[in-house]
């Protein structure tokens, strides 16, 4: 499905040079840019500023919009994101400029330092397996050193989100709840009611009461914000990790949906054993934990099903993917009310 959405802010050259004057100065020469389309929230341009400063402005989507009752200030949170993540990681953009202020386009915009390499859903298929499964172990490694930022409270952070509670079940409580009042607004197909999903995960909510640090969790680790690379000795090692933008404070364990998107843990055993490698302990896979594994799971699949209402996508493409999405949803709920409650 073509990356069509209609909460990508573009800019005009006129708009990019006034943002560039305003992080850069008057004097700064736009050497060359291009917009990026792989993505589907922020708009996004590779911009060559003089001779070799490479960098990637990212726009936010108008604040007017009515998204996803978690989609508010997220450009806040990813450069938040990227700030904390730098301090224990090297492979995340650098903030070169941010900009909240809201006078020159409307909406927020930063500019980032640009990584090196190609996304892993482009390259993965050119890799061995052996190679891949040394990059699933390395992004698993990154992840531990993210996971050891600890937040000051539990849930989205920067926006007076609902979800800032003190406890992670009241936030991971208020996350869901958030998704199903919107699923009910914007009319999505569930393969369930929306209470009645509610009704099952605050069934199965005691396994969250083990969480008891709020772990900083990028939760977007997919293979398209993955980025790759080969060394001049050869190997391919991961060289960045973006789009933080839709970061939480929570359970690590969380942190694996999106690194198995569609797949099974167990069949990637370099991805616990990675994990396990950068010192920072493990991720125990307890009767508990797979519990808590799959309620992420089941959000996860919730905002992926919801979400397509307010991007503009419309046609037969949308309708397949809502329905085979659906069905991966349903296979989750299937699971988490087969799973025994401690």
């Amino acid at each position: 499905m073509e990356n069509q959405s209609s909460t990508r802010r573009h800019v005009t050259e006129a708009e990019l040079r006034s943002l560039v004057r305003r992080g850069f100065g008057d004097r700064t020469a736009i050497t060359d840019w291009r917009e990026l389309t792989g993505g589907t929230y922020n708009a996004a341009y590779a911009v060559t500023l003089g001779e070799s400063t490479e960098l990637v402005l990212k726009v936010a989507p108008p604040p007017e919009l009515k998204l996803l009752s978690h989609e508010v200030d997220l450009m806040r949170t990813e450069v938040d994101f990227y700030r904390r993540a730098a301090r224990v990681v090297t492979v995340v953009p650098e903030v070169v400029h941010a900009d909240f202020n809201r006078d020159l386009i409307g909406t927020d915009f930063a500019f980032l330092s640009r990584i090196a390499g190609t996304d892993l859903n482009r390259t993965r298929d050119e890799l061995t397996p052996a190679q891949l499964a040394t990059v699933r172990g390395e992004i698993a490694a990154h992840a531990a050193r993210l996971h050891t930022v600890t937040g000051p409270a539990y849930g989205y952070p920067l926006r007076g989100s609902r979800s800032w509670q003190p406890s992670w079940r009241g936030a991971f409580g208020a996350m869901v709840d958030d998704i199903l009042a919107d699923a009910l607004r914007l009319g999505s197909a569930l393969p369930t009611p929306p209470d009645r999903i509610g009704d099952l995960l605050r069934r199965h909510a005691d396994a969250l009461d083990e969480v008891r640090r709020p772990a900083l969790v990028h939760f977007d680790l997919w293979d398209g914000n993955i980025f790759v690379a080969a060394d001049p000795a050869g190997p391919v090692r991961v060289t960045g990790l973006i789009d933080g933008e839709r970061a939480f404070f929570g359970d690590p364990l969380a942190e694996l949906v999106s690194m198995t998107l569609f797949r099974e843990l167990d069949d990637e055993p370099e991805i616990l054993a990675g994990y396990a490698s950068a010192g920072h302990g493990s991720l125990e896979l307890t009767t508990a934990a797979r519990r808590r594994l799959t309620l992420y799971t089941i959000y996860l699949y919730l905002v992926m099903c919801v979400e397509g209402a307010t991007r503009g996508w419309d046609g037969p493409e949308r309708v397949e993917y809502e329905r085979w999405l659906a069905g991966q949803l349903d296979t989750q709920l299937g699971r988490l009310g087969q799973a025994r409650q401690a």
